[in-house]
């Protein structure tokens, strides 16, 4: 695999490691064996930077295929809540943060009824609402994944410590800054109001 340089990283390596997005858990499963780079004496499995880099750019790239409103992120883990509701704040793509209320996508029925093109969520185990209800639906579903997590019914994984603050705040930050400059949401990097302490900070 091509190592890149630190002008190819998103962001400067040191703050991938800062934030730990790297660390993994003392469990692996065959479906993140691929992205795991060595396990520490710890018994603690470390991913790839360069792949979990690699991975937020093709994210990023597929994302801007869409608009914001065909867009859900999920995320029940209390940790992910604060970034996912600045990704809303700076893109408009919709999020959920706590409970996903299952049902939405597939039962017009329902108030609170919408429809999606694609899902996104933070941890595929607790999320699982949501991923059942993307798969009643066949819409493309995208996992963030630490080493222990099943990948059987995503479509596309970004390896990556799921459960660390920081490490979830720096995805997504990436996320909502270039996909914002993508889409034309923002000229440069100076009209984003907010930086990467406010998706990572208490």
């Amino acid at each position: 695999m091509k190592i890149l340089s630190e002008k190819e990283l998103l962001i400067p390596n040191d703050e991938y490691l800062k934030a730990g997005i790297h660390i993994g858990t003392k469990f692996k499963t065959k479906h993140m064996d691929n992205f795991i780079y060595k396990t520490r004496p710890d018994g603690l499995s470390v991913l790839n930077i360069q792949q979990i880099d690699k991975r937020i750019k093709l994210l990023i790239n597929f994302l801007s295929n869409y608009k914001p409103e065909d867009i859900i992120i999920a995320c029940r883990r209390e940790n992910g809540w604060k970034p996912i509701k600045l990704v809303e704040k700076i893109t408009s793509i919709r999020t959920f943060a706590g409970r996903y209320p299952p049902g939405i996508l597939t039962n017009p029925k329902l108030s609170n009824y919408t429809e999606a093109k694609v899902m996104m969520v933070v941890d595929p185990w607790p999320d699982k609402n949501a991923v059942n209800d993307s798969l009643k639906m066949g819409i493309p579903i995208i996992g963030l994944c630490d080493t222990n997590n099943q990948a059987n019914n995503l479509d596309f994984i970004v390896p990556c410590n799921n459960k660390g603050k920081k490490s979830i705040g720096l995805l997504f930050y990436l996320l909502a800054k270039n996909y914002a400059l993508k889409k034309g949401l923002i000229k440069n990097e100076k009209e984003l109001k907010y930086n990467l302490e406010d998706f990572t900070e208490d």
